[in-house]
């Protein structure tokens, strides 16, 4: 039988500013990821990751092309339609945890329902926190817990609404090895025992390595793929000479340079950088 498409992006291209500034962060990436897949996303800084991300999850308006979640193209509608879909079928983990300090770890966890008009089911919230080891920190404020507990909280969040696919922003790229390895086998979890599609940046051959497959990205197109990856397959892909992302990040080559995190210019203007996160973030909890 064939399997349900989660999620579908045809020929989405993004460019942002005009004229010669103009910095094209995808272009013309077209993919097709079935529901109760676990898939990253990898490649240099400046491939086009982040951006990637948030176009699929409708945090962003791409240039050109269509993204469709669950069989429903988000591109052509209204702000509100395109909020009501994110907090009905999107969740989202940031890598830096993103929880409001003043409220408790339960109280963050039901931000989301409530921001969305829906009542506030606390059974459940409870429930989806026990699911993450958290269940004696349900009146634990974020500073009161280390960097994993917040993490698992984040993730949490991201559950509480049953989302059918979860896109996760480099979510370990903050964490100890240890903490790191819980995060992933909850997003596995939530792949292989609840059905729920999990998108996934990183930069780690490890984290990627949680994976069904790894979609490699390069000048903001797809560069290669690979299926059942292992942590050594997968740095090995990294690094193969000749590879379109090898020669991207090449010292001296001139797409680097573009890109450099370095670069004044790319650090106003780079899609995945602060500014970017804080937009991401603004979109998703204060219904934007």
């Amino acid at each position: 039988m064939r399997q349900t498409e989660a999620l579908r992006l045809d020929a989405v291209s993004r460019t942002y500013g005009t004229g010669p500034a103009a910095v094209t962060a995808l272009d013309g990436v077209t993919l097709s990821l079935p529901a109760g897949t676990f898939t990253a996303v990898m490649g240099p800084s400046g491939s086009g990751k982040s951006t990637l991300l948030q176009c699929a999850a409708g945090l962003d308006r791409p240039t050109g092309g269509r993204v469709t979640v669950g069989g429903v193209e988000i591109d052509g509608q209204s702000e509100s339609a395109r909020t009501e879909l994110r907090r009905e079928r999107i969740g989202f983990v940031f890598q830096q945890f993103n929880l409001l300090p003043t409220l408790t770890v339960l109280q963050n966890v039901l931000l989301p329902l409530r921001l969305a008009g829906r009542k506030a089911d606390r059974a459940h919230a409870v429930a989806v926190l026990e699911r993450v080891g958290l269940a004696g920190r349900l009146n634990h404020r974020p500073a009161e817990l280390s960097g994993g507990q917040q993490q698992r909280v984040a993730i949490a969040r991201a559950l509480v609404a049953g989302p059918s696919v979860i896109f996760a922003d480099e979510p370990t790229g903050a964490l100890d090895t240890r903490s790191a390895r819980d995060v992933l086998d909850l997003l596995a979890e939530a792949v292989r025992r609840h059905g729920q599609t999990v998108v996934m940046v990183t930069h780690d051959p490890v984290a990627a390595s949680y994976a069904d497959a790894v979609i490699f990205l390069a000048d903001g197109r797809i560069a290669g793929h690979l299926a059942g990856p292992t942590a050594e397959a997968v740095a090995e892909r990294m690094t193969r000479p000749g590879d379109p992302a090898e020669r991207m990040t090449r010292l001296g080559d001139p797409a680097e340079r573009m890109t450099r995190p370095d670069d004044p210019a790319e650090r106003v203007a780079r899609p995945g950088g602060p500014a970017a996160a804080m937009t991401a973030q603004q979109r998703l909890f204060e219904g934007v």
